[in-house]
């Protein structure tokens, strides 16, 4: 057990110190940090500026109205008479003393029209402000032909009375399934990349002491198996380790927008906080089983290749597990009822995306969610003694193009050295 924790903390103190990890991590952190605080990084650069637009009426009338339109909306937007042609116009919106034309007319029915130009027609939220005050405007004028008033208009834009009951004592509500929308989503990606990043850096590991000869040492001193689930447990560690800092990073980077902002954290907005504790002791349960079972599959089949070049070709296969895993998944999160989500939940390479999901979306029994545990880990034991088996033999293999058939191979070689060992 002394040579199990060796390998262990060997590769864990390895991998956590050093620069790929490091860097990684706090990159990964730095970005936290500016997307939760774009906003106010934009305001320190001035890149939240009041846009200034230029408008020609041409009815005499409409400037003002669309003035106390923008005002009212709350538009990073500011409308002023521009006394020049449309060609002079243009020019000052070239010249960047305007950040747009806009030009007010009427059709021949009266109503009225706007047409606006600018050096770059792709800044869709000061397009929109505009289009959406024009709109009010219009409708306005409109009401006022027919004889309407301004409760009366307001009494016909009025949204519908619309309320949403489950009949289900059990059903979720709509916050409820809001915030288990955004947890499952956040552990269902965080889970593919990390199986992803964390499973190759597992087979790298086995293939470079290959590669380099230093397995034919290690064989010697520590049983292949410990160092096996050695290495297996060493990156485990080291990616709850790195989740851990991004959480804590996360949580950091929204609680100071909070602070300059001085308003609700989207942790506060969306009611995170307010996330059901078996649901996040569910998404850790999951979340740690579901990598152990990859990260076994892993070992074992990088422990068949003897070039570090070679694990993209033998990983293959658990790539496309993987990825059918999060593409059923993602369709599974407006269909968390389909019998395909259902039956694709119970099959231990998705099980551990598929039957989150579930949990999170939909009310299940005890009994199924245990059922969906207890396949997992019956599937980790399994795949945890034949890929022991593989590896024994799997790291006395060199030379071999990568293929799935040597997995026979391996095994045939593991029995040899077994008996070999003990002398039977």
């Amino acid at each position: 057990m002394n040579k199990f924790f060796t390998v262990l903390m060997h590769t864990y103190r390895s991998k956590i110190r050093s620069k790929p990890f490091l860097i990684s991590t706090l990159v990964t952190i730095a970005l936290l940090f500016v997307v939760s605080n774009m906003g106010e990084i934009t305001k320190m650069f001035g890149g939240d500026e009041e846009s200034k637009i230029g408008v020609i009426d041409n009815t005499g009338n409409t400037l003002p109205a669309l003035q106390e339109q923008l005002k009212a909306a709350g538009a990073d937007l500011k409308a002023e008479a521009v006394d020049k042609s449309e060609k002079d116009a243009e020019k000052s919106v070239l010249n960047g003393d305007l950040d747009g034309l806009l030009i007010l007319d009427k059709d021949a029915s009266g109503m009225i029209t706007g047409s606006y130009r600018a050096e770059d027609v792709t800044s869709q939220d000061l397009i929109t402000d505009i289009e959406i005050a024009l709109q009010q405007i219009k409708n306005k004028s409109a009401a006022e032909s027919i004889g309407l008033n301004q409760e009366q208009l307001a009494a016909i834009y009025l949204p519908v009375s619309f309320e949403k009951q489950s009949l289900s004592d059990t059903a979720k509500s709509e916050e409820e399934a809001a915030q288990v929308y955004i947890l499952v989503y956040f552990v269902l990606f965080f889970m593919y990349v990390s199986v992803m990043m964390y499973g190759s850096m597992i087979a790298v590991e086995v293939a470079t002491e290959k590669s380099s000869r230093v397995m034919e040492i290690l064989i010697s001193s520590v049983s292949p198996v410990k160092q096996m689930f050695g290495k297996i447990f060493g990156i485990v560690l080291i990616a709850l380790t790195q989740l851990v800092l991004f959480v804590i990073g996360g949580f950091a980077a929204v609680k100071l927008n909070e602070n300059l902002s001085g308003s609700e954290s989207i942790i506060q907005e969306l009611k995170l906080n307010e996330i059901p504790t078996p649901l996040i002791v569910y998404a850790l349960i999951f979340f740690v089983l579901g990598f152990f079972l990859y990260a076994t599959l892993f070992a074992m089949l990088g422990s068949l290749i003897s070039r570090v070049e070679e694990v993209n070709n033998i990983m293959t296969p658990i790539v496309f597990a993987i990825v059918a895993a999060f593409m059923i998944a993602m369709y599974g999160r407006e269909n968390p009822e389909s019998a395909f989500v259902a039956g694709a939940s119970y099959f231990p390479l998705f099980t551990p995306m598929l039957m989150l999901l579930r949990v999170g979306m939909l009310s299940l029994p005890v009994w199924e969610v245990a059922l969906g545990i207890g396949g997992l880990v019956a599937a980790i034991v399994l795949f945890a003694v034949i890929g022991a088996r593989v590896y024994r033999g799997g790291v006395l293999m060199y030379g071999n193009a990568p293929s799935l058939k040597l997995i026979k191979q391996a095994l045939l070689l593991s029995k040899e050295e077994k008996k070999n060992t003990t002398g039977v």
